[in-house]
């Protein structure tokens, strides 16, 4: 970050600090540091300079997290939502005659949003670069949030025939196309804000949102659908939870919109100040492709195999259960709401272990433990009796945490600074387009190829088998500073160690 610490200096705006009197006001948290450096500095010239180092303020980061675990949440709380209405949303803007095409119409519809998602990749990702993550993510939650609430407002198919569908699908466009910023941007956010020996266990939050929006989307609906019953959600019920995405919203750009840009961002704003203006652009999509293909490679395929075990659990299983089981949806959506509210319990554990033990022993415990236990888990559900259908889930749950709890910080520490929202929003989206959002459809296709139950137990396998390839490709990043950033701190002793470490570390490299 800027010459001294950056929870002072940022807390008022001045991106610099000098001597005692150059000091900025307010940064009286960091004056002892900061004169103990100057001092150490005269005495002791050639030293590493303490101040090149940021010193987080704990409430700036937890404020931030905040603010991007909630786009996550409401990200996956419109997923959730849509998938579970699915049936529903098929009656009100497809009345065919035929159950089937209503379904899998409402599905199609669903699909688009998925399509549009790398397109929202390579137009938010890039211009997160350009202009700051904190103005991109107040607009694609202002997005997220009107496209969401919008639909909750569409007439019926009843009474405006054929343009109800077509709304539907445009503001499912909005949706996916917002989505394709959302998750780059959070991560990006909260991994450039985080102490580089906490990345973590703050990143954990992140998914932490992904499973409480999911968890909020499946409770809501289920008491809707057990108060209101099947006629009651066609004629109007339907429309609440979407409508639920507007307060939402609002709640979200108020906590984004207080935030300050990251401190990343701010040192490769002022770094970027004193070159010419061709040297400071931040690359487009096209100089990413050619930089970045190696990194993105490894993205999209660790993300890939992410996607796919992620939605196989999260989103299919109940799916499998109805279909294959036989067993009644609510009850399948509330198992399912059991096990990912022991997973929240645990998340941030995990994510505070991969801290100490790093990222890669965790991811590969994850993908190693799909490889492993993917057949057995669908063995176990396909007993039928509920305690071992939520034994099943669990024994699928305990991989997948593994790699919730740490992909968050490990992703965005693929890249360097001043490319990393926009690698990242379009190495994720792509992959989550091909592999994530596919995953009900290829699993439900090969059911019916093979005949076998067993299926989709062998393409989580598959898949998290190259994805073990893919964490032995990556470089082990946890308590390491950013690419292209200063080293970030959490307290004033541990940048003094910091310090230290980096002068012992130049003056053996002379």
């Amino acid at each position: 970050m800027p010459r001294g610490s950056s929870a002072a200096i940022r807390r008022d705006g001045s991106d610099s600090a000098g001597g005692d009197g150059d000091m900025p006001p307010g940064a009286g948290r960091h004056a002892a540091l900061h004169r103990a450096a100057e001092r150490r500095r005269a005495a002791r010239p050639g030293r590493a300079d303490v101040t090149d180092i940021t010193v987080t303020d704990e409430r700036l980061v937890r404020r931030a997290v905040k603010a991007a675990a909630l786009g996550n949440a409401m990200e996956w709380f419109d997923f959730g939502v849509y998938s579970y209405l699915a049936v529903v949303i098929g009656d009100v803007f497809f009345p065919s005659g035929d159950g089937v095409v209503r379904l899998l119409s409402s599905l199609a519809t669903f699909a688009v949003a998925f399509l549009v998602r790398p397109l929202g990749g390579l137009f938010f990702g890039p211009l997160g670069d350009r202009v700051g993550r904190k103005r991109v993510l107040a607009l694609t939650m202002v997005l997220m949030a009107a496209g969401t609430f919008a639909i909750g407002l569409i007439p019926s198919y009843a009474v405006i025939g054929f343009w109800a569908p077509v709304l539907l699908i445009g503001f499912r466009m909005l949706q996916g196309f917002s989505t394709g910023g959302e998750y780059g941007g959070a991560s990006t956010f909260i991994a450039e804000y985080a102490p580089d020996k906490r990345r973590g266990y703050y990143g954990s939050f992140l998914e932490f949102g992904t499973l409480a929006g999911y968890v909020g989307a499946a409770g809501l609906v289920t008491v809707m659908s057990t108060w209101l019953g099947g006629d009651g959600m066609r004629e109007w019920g339907w429309r609440v939870p979407f409508l639920v995405a507007g307060p939402l919203g609002l709640v979200g750009l108020y906590l984004r919109l207080r935030l300050e840009e990251t401190p990343a961002f701010r040192k490769l704003a002022e770094d970027s100040a004193s070159r010419t203006r061709q040297e400071a652009e931040a690359p487009g999509p096209r100089e990413i492709f050619r930089t970045q293909w190696r990194r993105l490679t490894l993205c999209v395929v660790l993300a890939g195999a992410y996607g796919i075990t992620d939605y196989m659990l999260l989103s299919y299983l109940p799916t499998y259960l109805t279909d294959r089981l036989g067993y009644d949806e609510a009850h399948g959506i509330v198992i399912l709401i059991v096990t990912m509210l022991l997973l929240m319990c645990v998340i941030t554990l995990v994510g505070r272990l991969s801290d100490r033990a790093g990222r890669k022993p965790l991811l590969m415990a994850g993908m190693g433990g799909f490889v492993v236990l993917s057949v057995p888990a669908f063995l176990l559900i396909g007993q039928g009796g509920v305690v071992a259908v939520l034994g099943g889930m669990l024994l699928l749950g305990l991989p997948l945490v593994c790699l919730l709890g740490t992909m968050s910080a490990a992703l965005p520490a693929l890249f360097p600074t001043r490319v990393r929202y926009g690698s990242l929003s379009i190495g994720y989206n792509v992959s989550t387009s091909l592999f994530g959002g596919t995953t009900p459809l290829i699993t439900t296709g090969l059911i019916h190829a093979t005949g076998s139950d067993l299926a989709p137990a062998w393409y989580a396998a598959g898949a998290a088998l190259v994805g073990v390839a893919a964490v032995a490709c990556m470089k082990e990043t946890a308590g390491r500073p950013l690419e292209g950033s200063p080293p970030s701190v959490a307290t004033e002793e541990e940048a003094e160690e910091v310090a230290e470490e980096m002068a012992a570390a130049r003056a053996a490299s002379v």
